[in-house]
């Protein structure tokens, strides 16, 4: 009994541990189709949009002076119009084809071979956390990372950055 309970726990062990690369394979089969529709389960375009407003948010912050005149209202005042700008336009940036054509992109400049195929382009993969996957197409210092986090039953793309 005590056998069959440890062969248990490492078929478990060991499916969570195969689960995202499984969820990789059939993403890359997804990019192989030209519809951007099809990667539409493994993306999380809420988080991906989420993630680069936070981005751009942290930067545009560096821009506002912090003395208390007339010119710091006026260009707190542009910051502010500026971010509700820039989310509406990340909105309409950030889709389905957008993220399609970033990782197609970065898996083909990663494989040196100009395929569009997103395995080939994988340098690294591992599991960051429990519930965080990080993907690294090409080499340190040149790559694009994706970010991948279980949600619910699925394991989805939540960032990608380059």
């Amino acid at each position: 009994m005590k056998r069959i309970l440890i062969y248990l726990i490492l078929f478990a062990v060991l499916g969570y541990g195969l689960w995202p690369y499984y969820t990789i394979f059939r993403l890359d089969n997804a990019l192989a189709e030209r519809d951007p529709t099809a990667i539409a389960p493994y993306v999380d375009l809420a988080a991906i949009r989420a993630n680069y407003k936070e981005r751009l948010g942290g930067t545009m912050n560096a821009f506002v002076p912090r003395d208390n005149s007339d010119g710091e209202r006026v260009v707190g005042w542009l910051a502010d119009n500026l971010r509700k700008l820039g989310d509406s336009a990340l909105d309409q940036a950030i889709t389905l084809e957008w993220v399609r054509n970033m990782l197609v992109d970065a898996a083909s400049r990663a494989s040196g071979d100009g395929t569009s195929r997103f395995m080939a382009g994988i340098d690294f993969a591992f599991f960051e956390s429990w519930d965080r996957f990080v993907i690294r197409l090409g080499e340190l210092g040149n790559a694009t990372h994706v970010v991948m986090r279980l949600e619910e039953t699925e394991w989805r793309i939540t960032d990608v950055v380059r």
